[in-house]
């Protein structure tokens, strides 16, 4: 297993590129600040969870330590949201979705991919019987609602929620549909993908606002 150490999360969360550039007693305090997380969240702490959990921790880590250190709450979410959904690139994803086999292979490597990278805490539902040009399936249970719930942190899960508009919401011929998630409220995260004959659908999504 990955390692859970403060600097093995940072290298392996969304904001490998920018922590470089922070002083280097602003990364001291937020190596440290992940230490104690790692201790307060142990159990979520196992394989499955790893990426997951590395951009929990150093979400919260970051997002903490900037106010610390001279930020107003509003610039440190700010900087903490700019820089993970600047380090996502969905042009591999656009590419893939122009392939006419696209649709039938997200309803094989979904599932299996969740089952390899969700440990302690998850919980899905999938669905078997959708139209050919339909996928979906839902979140019951989520790591990110149920640890920055308690911390009240919700808006850096909603913060992570939208990192799905950035990947999925310009796919061409597919519509990605979404009503809610667990961290914006919702009693689970709905997940919806609709595949055109041409690339003339609406291209829509549909969540509530970060």
């Amino acid at each position: 297993m990955k390692p859970y150490t403060p600097e093995a999360l940072v290298r392996a969360s969304r904001y490998q590129n920018y922590f470089p550039t922070l002083p280097e007693n602003v990364k001291l305090d937020i190596y440290a600040r992940i230490t104690v997380l790692i201790s307060e969240e142990n159990e979520y702490c196992d394989k499955g969870n790893y990426k997951h959990m590395a951009q929990i921790l150093t979400s919260i880590a970051l997002y903490e330590t900037l106010q610390r250190h001279g930020k107003s709450e509003e610039e440190a979410y700010k900087t903490v949201s700019k820089e993970m959904w600047k380090f996502l690139d969905p042009s591999g994803m656009q590419k893939l979705a122009r392939k006419n086999y696209f649709l039938p292979l997200m309803k094989k490597i979904v599932p299996l991919g969740f089952k390899k990278g969700s440990g302690t805490g998850w919980r899905y539902t999938w669905h078997k019987d959708d139209p050919k040009n339909e996928f979906h399936f839902e979140c019951n249970e989520c790591i990110y609602q149920k640890i920055l719930g308690k911390r009240g942190l919700l808006k850096l899960g909603a913060m992570c929620c939208h990192a799905d508009i950035i990947n999925y919401g310009s796919l061409p011929y597919t519509d990605f549909i979404r009503t809610k998630t667990l961290c914006q409220g919702g009693d689970l995260c709905d997940f919806r993908f609709v595949r055109h004959e041409t690339d003339a659908g609406d291209g829509w999504e549909r969540t509530e606002s970060v």
